[in-house]
Parts: structure tokens; C-alpha cells; sequence
């Protein structure tokens, strides 16, 4: 008998047809449903519970076992630390990205080798090919639901026994798999946000861990323009939620949140897309290199500031631990805490957490 696939159930429905597709194929299969966050949102109903239902449901359909686990200590300590003390400094962490890197391939995968899985098998939107011995990641053939910006902080021990059952396939041909094959999930909606959020105003959320702070609006120039609750709240290039009304204050224009002082509790605002809004050059730190090292100490790639950017060209000097990072043309928003992920055709090479940027 050959050793089993694991493959990290979510409820949805990615991860089903992932096992579908995987049970299809003839491989020994174990469903399981990992939860990392206990608490209820609300309305009084854990989303987890919900969850766990539909994936008892569809490992019944595919006729695999299943089982849950919980990481929810593992979560707290690893991802959730980690997502306050950013906001608490006035960065703006990207937790999905930790969550990879600390939960579904590091204590998930050791849980799935541990009881003698040959491999880690999840519903991501990306491809694994083997080069010489090395693990190579590949943008899914979907590039709208593409997740490798999510991945790149994963190193080669992690991605060697992992396996992207649909990354080569489209969002449209996942959901007709699923209804093809009759599976429960297979209209269901596609979760979004934060795990431990939900559906949670983010404000109030946050609020209950990291104490509101009143502080002043105003724009570069020292006009006071407003106030807020906490700097913490407040992400470069945010429009709503300011509180400021175009038409009560300035010339009528969107007023967008071009910078903060953490220490001195201030937002700054300007109207329009203020020059302020754009850098044109960054630097980050925190580096990941999948390959294990960068293809050079300067090379040119493209790159994401942000989830779903589409491609931007840029230079890249590595130098030690950090790198810095020449935009090829400016680039709006570029935000402290969140990460940049680097690609040389569609190949993911890594990337790094953005401390600074210059204009």
C-alpha cells in the first residue's frame, strides 16, 4: 500500500475538488480540516464548525476519511503576535502570507509527515515543477485567482512535498469539476478576508486587542482637517472611512491617506492623487528566495506590490539581508508591512516585507 496523500480541507470548494481530483488519480487520500481560530463570530456561529461540516460531507461523497486538527495555539503565537505588533507599529501586515509560511506548511505539513503522508496536498491556485532536484513555483494557469503571491516566503524543504492539484486549471473548470461530480460544495461562496476577522468590522475587531487612540487629521501642510481613532487603522492610499467629506473641506476632490507619524499619533492626508501617494523607489527586508539564493545581486525582474497588481518592472540589488528595490515606474501606495514578490516570467522567485520607500 502506497503512503497516503494529505490534503489540508478547507470547506470549499478548491480544496474538494483537490481531493476529487486526487482520489480520481488512484491515490490513497486522508481529508483534513484544520482550524486555527476559536472563536465565534457575531452572530454566535462558528464559522469552523460550518466548515468542518462541509468537509465531513464531501470526504463522505469522495469516500476518503477525514479528520480535524487544531493549530489554534500555534496561530495565536506565530500569526496573530505578529499581525498586532505590526499595526501597533503603523505597518500593515499581510497574515495570509504568515499563515503559509508558519501554519499550513510548516505544523500542518509536519502533522501530515508525522503520520506518514508522503505529501501535503492544498486547493492554491499555483504549480510545482521539479528542476534538478529543486523545487520551482509557478503561477497557476488562472491569473486572475493566482496565489503565489501568498507562497513566496515558503522555502524548498517546505514546497518539496507539496502538491497544487488544480493549479493548472481556471476557477470556471474547478466549479463544473464540482458539479460534475455531484459534490456538495460546489456553488459555494468563495470565502474572502481575514480568517479570525470574518465578518467583523475591522475597526471594532482590532479596537478589542490594540486600545483606540484619538488623534489629529491634517494635511502635509499642518492644516487640520479632522480627527481619527488610531493611526493603527489607517493604510497608505485609504480613501474611506476618513471621515472627511469632499465637499465640506477643500476643493471637493477624494481626500487619500499619503502618510502617518505612529510616535506623534497624526495622519496626513492630501486631495486627488497627490505626489506623495507615489515612490519610486523601496526597500524590504525579511527576504525569501525559493530558489535558496537570488538569481544575482542585481538583477531585473517584475514584481506585485500587492496582491492582484498586475506585473511591474523592476531592478533589484540585494545586499545582505535586505534589498532594495528600483521602480521602473512610480508606483502608487506602496505600503510598509505588506510584502513584494518577485517574478521572472512565471516563475516566482520570492520577496520580501516592505520597510520604506523613497520618491
Amino acid at each position: 500500500m502506497s503512503e497516503p496523500i494529505v490534503i489540508g480541507m478547507s470547506g470549499g470548494v478548491d480544496s474538494t475538488v483537490a481531493a476529487y481530483l486526487l482520489k480520481q488519480q488512484g491515490y490513497d487520500c486522508i481529508g483534513v480540516y484544520m482550524r486555527n481560530w476559536n472563536e465565534d463570530d457575531e452572530n454566535g456561529i462558528c464559522a469552523a464548525e460550518n466548515d468542518f461540516r462541509d468537509v465531513r460531507s464531501v470526504c463522505d461523497t469522495i469516500g476518503i476519511p477525514y479528520y480535524s486538527v487544531n493549530f489554534s495555539g500555534e496561530y495565536w503565537d506565530k500569526v496573530f503576535q505578529y499581525f498586532l505588533s505590526e499595526y501597533s507599529l503603523g505597518r500593515t501586515p499581510n497574515p495570509d502570507i504568515m499563515c503559509n509560511k508558519e501554519i499550513k506548511f510548516n505544523a500542518f505539513l509536519n502533522f501530515a509527515l508525522s503520520i506518514g503522508a508522503h505529501s501535503l496536498a492544498t486547493g492554491h491556485y499555483a504549480q510545482l515543477e521539479k528542476r534538478d532536484g529543486k523545487a520551482v513555483l509557478l503561477r497557476g494557469e488562472d491569473t486572475r485567482k493566482d496565489q503565489t503571491y501568498f507562497l513566496y516566503a515558503l522555502s524548498q524543504e517546505q514546497l518539496l512535498p507539496v502538491i497544487f492539484p488544480i493549479g493548472h486549471l481556471c476557477k470556471t473548470e474547478v466549479r463544473e469539476i464540482a458539479r460534475k461530480a455531484g459534490l456538495p460544495t460546489s456553488e459555494k461562496k468563495d470565502s474572502t478576508g481575514i480568517c479570525f476577522i470574518g465578518e467583523k468590522r475591522f475597526r471594532e475587531f482590532l479596537s478589542t486587542y490594540l486600545p483606540n487612540k484619538k488623534g489629529l487629521i491634517q494635511t502635509l501642510s499642518g492644516k487640520y482637517v479632522g480627527e481619527h481613532m488610531g493611526a493603527m487603522y489607517y493604510t497608505l492610499g485609504q480613501r474611506h472611512g476618513l471621515g472627511i467629506g469632499g465637499e465640506r473641506e477643500g476643493d471637493g476632490r477624494a481626500w487619500f491617506v499619503v502618510g502617518k507619524d505612529v510616535e506623534k499619533n497624526i495622519i496626513f492626508v492630501e486631495q486627488g492623487e497627490h505626489p506623495e501617494l507615489y515612490s519610486n523607489s523601496s526597500k524590504a527586508s525579511q527576504l525569501n528566495f525559493i530558489a535558496g539564493e537570488p538569481p544575482a545581486q542585481e538583477f531585473e525582474c517584475t514584481a506585485k506590490f500587492r496582491y492582484r497588481q498586475p506585473d511591474q518592472k523592476v531592478k533589484v540589488k540585494v545586499i545582505g539581508s535586505s534589498m532594495e528595490i528600483e521602480h521602473m515606474t512610480p508606483q502608487r501606495a506602496v505600503t510598509p508591512g505588506q510584502s513584494v514578490v518577485l517574478y521572472m516570467n512565471e516563475v516566482c522567485l520570492g520577496g520580501g516585507v516592505i520597510d520604506s520607500t523613497n520618491k
